[in-house]
């Protein structure tokens, strides 16, 4: 029996949109991509806790999502990362706690800790940016971040 509201067309059960195993690391992406956004947000206001505390969270999904909850959990407990891994995560609980700028300090050389390897890799990447690739570049040889045969931290 048709309803007043719907068409013919309208009233048939679509099925819902599951994601499928390729658009999980573009949805972990858009997470990531979020997460940085907030915590760029969160510094140019001021060490704002709130976005500081949304741009972590949002990262740490986004990267579950993308490489899957049990390399995360093993990246995370590398035994050669678990001072970065401390440093992390005692940076979000000291953002939590209202002591933001010393927080998101820590919580910068957990990252460093972390993601060490991968910077030559962003730095290479960022090169070939149209406006700002030569300035990084020149950056890049100054600090000698770009190790040759470096790999993804995962």
């Amino acid at each position: 029996m048709p309803t007043m509201w719907l068409s013919d067309s309208q009233s048939k059960l679509t099925p819902t949109a599951i994601p499928t195993p390729k658009s999980r690391p573009q949805i972990g992406v858009a997470f990531c991509s979020g997460g940085g956004f907030f915590l760029i947000a969160g510094v140019l206001l001021f060490f704002d806790r709130a976005m500081l505390a949304m741009g972590n969270i949002l990262f740490l999904i986004g990267l579950t999502i993308i490489i899957g909850p049990s390399k995360t959990l093993l990246f995370f407990a590398r035994r050669q990362k678990l001072k970065g891994t401390a440093a992390f995560f005692a940076g979000l609980v000291l953002i939590l706690m209202k002591w933001a700028l010393v927080g998101f300090l820590v919580e910068l050389y957990g990252i460093f800790i972390l993601f060490g390897d991968f910077l030559g890799t962003i730095a290479g990447f960022a090169r070939n940016l149209p406006v700002v690739g030569g300035p990084i570049g020149m950056l890049v040889d100054r600090l000698g971040v770009a190790r040759s045969g470096a790999e993804l931290p995962v």
